[in-house]
């Protein structure tokens, strides 16, 4: 089962989305605290009736998360030239993504259970994509990879 990490998310409707994205891909959701409100409006819209259908687990701090993720951690992040379609996914692997204003912290792509930077490629000079997007394309691929093991 793969897994998305989002590290301090700051939307909740973008949080509402991956817990849909969650309930339809099978992976694990992790947030890692601080965050917002759960139970937000925006949040609770976004997800819509699937909160009940994914899999979700709140961490209050990167090393509790961490604890949870049996495979490799891959960080996704505008700043390497490696693409995410260039990675061998495997089962139990781990997407993690930045607060939407900022993006992650050197800090956390260095750390040594994160095993690569990868990205996703944009036209030039754009900043980046919508997180719950960018988690979209990013655990599909991976899923594709694996033959979309556990779906219909």
């Amino acid at each position: 089962m793969l897994h998305v990490i989002f590290y301090e998310p700051r939307i909740p409707g973008n949080t509402g989305a991956a817990i849909r994205l969650s309930a339809n891909t099978g992976a694990w959701l992790h947030l890692v605290d601080p965050l917002f409100d759960m139970e937000d409006s925006k949040l609770r819209r976004a997800g819509l009736d699937y909160h009940d259908l994914a899999h979700t687990l709140v961490h209050p701090t990167w090393t509790d998360c961490l604890k949870r993720i049996p495979g490799r951690i891959y960080a996704f992040t505008s700043h390497t030239t490696t693409l995410y379609t260039q990675v061998d996914w495997q089962d139990d692997d781990a997407l993690l993504f930045g607060p939407e204003p900022t993006g992650l912290p050197e800090a956390v792509m260095d750390d040594p259970h994160v095993t690569a930077r990868v990205r996703i490629p944009m036209v030039e000079g754009n900043r980046s994509l919508n997180l719950a997007n960018s988690a979209a394309i990013g655990l599909y691929h991976a899923w594709h990879t694996l033959g979309f093991t556990g779906g219909h």
